[in-house]
Order: C-alpha cells, then structure tokens, then sequence
C-alpha cells in the first residue's frame, strides 16, 4: 500500500511539512511551515540551576551552626535534632558542611545513648542509696557536654575539621 502524492507531516522535522511524490521525499517544503525546537536538554535538575556554590565562609558558618543547633535541641528535648536538619539540608552542598553535621551529628546521639545507660545504672543505685554519688558526675558530663560543642563550633568556623572524643560513629558517609 502507497501513499497518495501530496503534502504530509516530514517525518525528519517535526511541525514541517514535505511533499511526497508517491515513492519518495523531494526538496520541496511546504512555505510558512518551520521545524519545531526542541526544548534545550539539561543537564542539572530544575532545582539545581539556580544553586550557586557555597562559599568557603558560607561553608565554616554552616558547618559552625551544625555544632551549635545542639543547644536549640535541647528545647524539644533532644540535641540531636537540630545537627540532622543541618545534615539533611546541607549535606550534598559542601563535604566539610557535611562532614561537621556527621560529626556532630554522631556526637549527639552518642551522648543521648551515654546519657539514657548512665540514667538508668544511676536510678538502680538511688535505690541502693549509693546512686546518689552519681549525680555530681553526670553534672560534669553536662558541663562536658556544653564545653565540647562550642569547641567544636570554634574549631568549625575556623575551617578546622573537629572531632569529638568518646563518639560512636553511627553516621559515616
């Protein structure tokens, strides 16, 4: 089965039409038709095109801000909260953003876990009245715990990598 001599849709520019003479293409081009463009391909998603690099300062204040949203945490209750938003949000931007908010991230978490044993060994020894010389400790771990952070914080908007000590890395890459 042929098709008919006449003007069809080309099939090699889309929004163009070309006469078919009854066995095959010829040159001539339907006038006031033009190819249809294509939208330009992409690379990047669409969220991405308007992402401009993160600053090596932009980077050491996120990476800062990281290690001090533990404290803003601390009003819901956990401090591990505020160190995962920044890790979620920041971490495909810049690896040392990344790398600080792992940091602290695994910090806070471990602390929680230290904190939660340590409570409850100390409320199984109140009962045994010998708990109660427990509690000026987990005071110092406290005050342990606040110094550690703004060092850590410091040493971030230094540019310096910090790391913790006594932390288990349950986050690593």
């Amino acid at each position: 089965m042929t098709t008919a001599p006449g003007w069809h849709p080309d099939p090699t520019a889309p929004g163009q039409q070309r006469y078919w003479d009854g066995v095959q293409w010829t040159e001539q081009v339907a006038p006031g038709t033009r190819p249809q463009q294509p939208p330009p391909m992409t690379a990047q998603p669409y969220y991405a095109a308007s992402r401009t690099p993160m600053t090596a300062e932009q980077a050491r204040q996120w990476a800062m801000l990281a290690h001090l949203s533990a404290f803003a945490g601390l009003i819901v209750g956990f401090s591990f909260v505020g160190p995962l938003i920044v890790y979620l949000v920041k971490k495909d931007e810049d690896a040392f953003v990344a790398d600080q908010a792992r940091e602290a991230l695994n910090f806070n978490l471990s602390a929680l876990l230290y904190l939660t044993l340590g409570g409850i060994v100390t409320f199984i020894l109140i009962i045994l009245i010998i708990g109660l010389l427990l509690i000026p400790v987990f005071l110092l771990a406290a005050v342990g715990w606040l110094v550690l952070v703004v060092v850590g914080a410091v040493q971030a908007n230094k540019g310096e990598a910090y790391r913790y000590p006594l932390t288990i890395r349950f986050i690593t890459n």
